[in-house]
């Protein structure tokens, strides 16, 4: 019989299998706790739970979700980028920055990604499969365990498409935000997304208080088709007009992401465009220069950037 992914469970689905094994209800609030609260790596661990529970526990149940693989550490020593296994033998990226500000850990979200951005290195990848919630919440809890670091910020925008697993992620984000939980403040957490305008919606509706972010990347649809082919299905049109709703409904901020490649969206008519578009939002603007060699795209050069930055400032 195959193993439960402990994590995986909501904690009113671990007091209904507490209860199936026989044992009290409160014994689930227990566990939830050593998990998410003190981030145990053993049910030996749990040193309120009777010895023989324990063992049917590690019988019943798996603790970890995800396995380390490898770290890899800037020169400065401010930014650590984790490889992790998954049961399936599949790979995720984990991010962790460290600065004066606290310690920010980027999670994915997806074992690839369906969205299919021209410039994204896991966009080429495709979607093998949504992770879990348990493997969300993991790359938290490891990163903490391993860092010896203690996390104060969470960005979403890992691999995958973070609306595309939208419950699982939003049990994640539950958890580590729930009173008896990790008790993390919910504007703490920054949730990416390419623009799916339905799950946008339901994100208001449901009056989340995590902070978004846009990946935007293009000031008309005629260059964001290109390279963004997710923008033929919900055009900007539709995108903003969702955004404006969000700024709205919760009197937030909103946070436009604009990842510059050369010759492709770094013109200065681009600069004026993406003016006009953000100048109508109360709005948080990140310029982010290409990063990467594997691709047909490339970084503007630093004149680039900076003539491109001093027009949209205007």
């Amino acid at each position: 019989m195959e193993k439960i992914k402990i994590k995986d469970l909501t904690q009113a689905e671990l007091e209904e299998t507490i209860l199936a094994m026989g044992e009290k209800k409160y014994r689930a609030r227990q566990i939830y706790e050593w998990l998410f609260v003190h981030n145990i790596n053993s049910f030996d661990a749990m040193e309120n739970i009777p010895k023989s529970f324990r063992q049917r526990l590690a019988e019943k149940f798996v603790l970890r979700t995800i396995e380390h693989v490898t770290t890899k550490t800037s020169p400065d020593g401010e930014t650590m980028k984790l490889l992790f296994r998954l049961h399936d033998g599949h790979l995720i990226e984990t991010v962790l920055m460290l600065s004066d500000h606290g310690r920010t850990i980027c999670v994915s979200t997806q074992v690839g990604c369906p969205i299919d951005c021209k410039f994204c290195a896991t966009g080429m990848m495709g979607l093998m499969r949504n992770l879990t919630s348990g493997e969300i919440l993991d790359q938290v809890l490891f990163v903490e365990n391993l860092s010896g670091e203690k996390i104060t910020n969470i960005v979403v925008m890992g691999m995958g498409e973070p609306f595309l697993n939208y419950e699982n992620l939003m049990q994640a984000l539950d958890i580590l935000t729930a009173e008896d939980g990790r008790n993390m403040a919910q504007k703490k957490i920054v949730v990416s997304t390419s623009g799916v305008v339905p799950k946008i919606e339901q994100f208001i509706a449901e009056r989340r208080k995590y902070r978004l972010a846009i990946s935007l990347n293009a000031p008309s649809d005629a260059l964001r088709d290109q390279i963004m082919p997710l923008n033929k299905k919900w055009p900007l049109e539709e995108l903003l007009a969702v955004v404006k709703q969000y700024t709205q409904a919760a009197r937030e901020r909103i946070t436009f992401e604009y990842v510059l490649l050369a010759g492709v969206n770094d013109r200065l008519e681009d600069a004026r465009a993406l003016r006009k578009i953000v100048q109508e939002f109360d709005c948080v603007l990140n310029l982010i220069p290409f990063n990467t060699t594997y691709s047909v795209y490339r970084r503007p050069e630093k004149d680039a950037i900076f003539a491109f930055y001093k027009e949209f400032e205007g």
